[in-house]
């Protein structure tokens, strides 16, 4: 949120206009319907841009657009034998040593940003940025040829919903007997 999101979003606008919507759930308006704001986004998305960091693998939420996207691969034919581009295109943000065994679903190759992953906004004072923005600009880029390649938009796209409950219940506080 710090830098990535707002560096990946000029660096798209300078590589293709109009600049495509980014659906960042930060951003949505109060008071609208959280889940079905999420379901409109993903059924009108082209792309999932996942960012990936263990708590994205926690979210019940980031879970239902990733096996929506593969549902939407698989119905096109796409991430395979016969067409290996998929819609799902992976940034590994974090340390991917502690993924839990479903992030092996991905098979694809994903955008290392682990070195560069420093959230804080020091960072763009540092020595590092210009790699940062080098490697962003790159991945607009590549992105941008992605889009020219994503098929027509479709009513019947599938969406998985999220297992209920949507938030998971607090643990519980340990008893101790005396």
């Amino acid at each position: 949120m710090n830098h990535f999101y707002p560096k990946f979003r000029d660096c798209l606008a300078d590589q293709i206009a109009p600049a495509p919507r980014i659906f960042l759930d930060k951003k949505m308006p109060r008071g609208v319907d959280w889940p079905s704001e999420l379901r409109k986004a993903l059924q009108e998305s082209k792309i999932l841009l996942a960012v990936l960091t263990p708590p994205y693998f926690d979210s019940p939420w980031c879970r239902a657009e990733l096996h929506s996207m593969f549902a939407r691969e698989e119905m096109l034919g796409l991430a395979g034998l016969d067409q290996p581009q998929g819609l799902i295109y992976p940034v590994l943000y974090s340390d991917s040593d502690n993924f839990p065994p479903e992030a092996a679903n991905l098979r694809r190759s994903w955008w290392d940003f682990k070195e560069l992953a420093t959230p804080e906004p020091v960072f763009q004072q540092s020595r590092d940025w210009h790699d940062f923005h080098q490697k962003v600009t790159e991945l607009a880029g590549d992105l941008v040829q992605l889009l020219k390649q994503v098929p027509e938009w479709r009513a019947d796209w599938p969406l998985i919903d999220p297992p209920d409950p949507v938030l998971r219940p607090p643990t519980p506080l340990p008893r101790f007997d005396r």
